[in-house]
């Protein structure tokens, strides 16, 4: 059906320059789009160019929409559809915190293990893990912490990179 919602995750290859993220972020709250995951960092010093990650749902006019609208701004050099261009590798990282003490202690260790999280923080009465994987699974690992003491969660957001040899 032509108005199935989507979910897609694109890369926007923009100049390093101050109010870009602004343009970006304005150009989806002036229409009304949602972002669900926004991350952006340099990745090419030398030229000056930052890579933006955004996760948004939408029609698939909507979405059409949006990397129309993308492409248009100036500072914006490409903008990759990942979901539509092909396999992809999506991850998202955060740090989770969780106090507790005696069996929540010792089950919320035997949980991270499990999960692959790391403890990078420690102190008699609290725990702080860092997990990476898909929002799936650190969904799940958020959900099993809540028993056990979860006090503050801090995710990144998606970052996402084709896979196979071709570059941005």
């Amino acid at each position: 059906m032509a108005d199935d919602i989507e979910r897609h995750t694109m890369a926007v290859l923009v100049d390093n320059e101050p109010g870009i993220l602004a343009r970006v972020v304005g150009l989806f709250s002036g229409r009304g789009y949602n972002i669900d995951s926004l991350t952006v960092a340099e990745v090419d010093p030398a030229n000056n160019l930052s890579r933006i990650t955004i996760v948004t749902s939408g029609t698939r006019m909507i979405i059409e929409q949006i990397k129309a609208q993308l492409s248009r701004l100036v500072p914006v050099h490409k903008v990759h559809d990942l979901t539509d261009e092909g396999p992809f590798v999506e991850r998202e990282m955060a740090l989770i915190k969780v106090t507790g003490k005696g069996e929540a202690r010792i089950e919320s260790l035997r949980l991270a293990d499990i999960f692959r999280s790391q403890v990078i923080d420690s102190t008699i009465e609290s725990f702080v893990f860092e997990i990476t994987g898909s929002a799936e699974k650190i969904n799940a690992f958020i959900a099993l912490m809540e028993p056990l003491g979860l006090v503050e969660v801090s995710r990144t957001g998606a970052v996402a990179i084709a896979r196979g040899p071709t570059s941005f």
